[in-house]
């Protein structure tokens, strides 16, 4: 059995398609808070100056255009990846975010937050694999002439999981703005 026999295999499961689109509106549904916010250029944590973690949000936070910068790709990663049609876009630049993510979660002392940026990374690698047959070429030789490839019998998403997409990504994106933590 080869590696494509088995990604087609894996592939054609319509409960394994279904969980990578909720896998994908979930990871979207929780990066765009933590983006609102900074684009809005408000602080991520609470948490004091004295703390390490605290002293390092701050310094980001005084940066301004970073912080927003930082923002602005969390919410276009969460929006491609909830749009379906750009997902293996959105997977890439998901994933460039959380591996920045889980060093920074494993080089200072938070607690716990590594399993859950250990989730988020795996999650990220899920994703990535998942789109394997459009992601592949880049992995070829350079001998290698790359012919693209249409898989007809893998599992689609359908217009109405693309229309939730963008709703759940608009409802997200207006609670950020509306709702204000006491």
């Amino acid at each position: 059995m080869t590696v494509e026999d088995l990604y087609l295999r894996i592939r054609k499961k319509v409960w394994l398609s279904k969980v990578v689109l909720l896998l994908r509106y979930l990871i979207g549904f929780a990066f765009i808070p933590s983006g609102m916010k900074k684009i809005l250029g408000l602080r991520f944590t609470q948490i004091p100056e004295s703390n390490p973690i605290g002293h390092f949000f701050e310094a980001m936070f005084q940066t301004g255009l970073y912080w927003n910068f930082l923002g602005a790709g969390q919410l276009l990663a969460a929006f491609l990846l909830m749009t379906h049609r750009f997902a293996t876009i959105g997977a890439v630049i998901f994933s460039f975010i959380v591996v920045n993510i889980f060093v920074i979660t494993i080089s200072l002392p938070f607690t716990g937050t590594w399993v859950i940026t250990s989730g988020l990374l795996l999650a990220s690698i899920c994703l990535l694999l998942w789109d394997y047959n459009k992601l592949k070429f880049v992995f070829m030789s350079d001998n290698f002439q790359y012919k693209f490839e249409t898989y007809p019998q893998l599992p689609t998403y359908s217009t109405i999981w693309v229309i939730t997409g963008f709703l759940l990504y608009a409802i997200a994106v207006a609670l950020s703005i509306w709702y204000k933590p006491v």
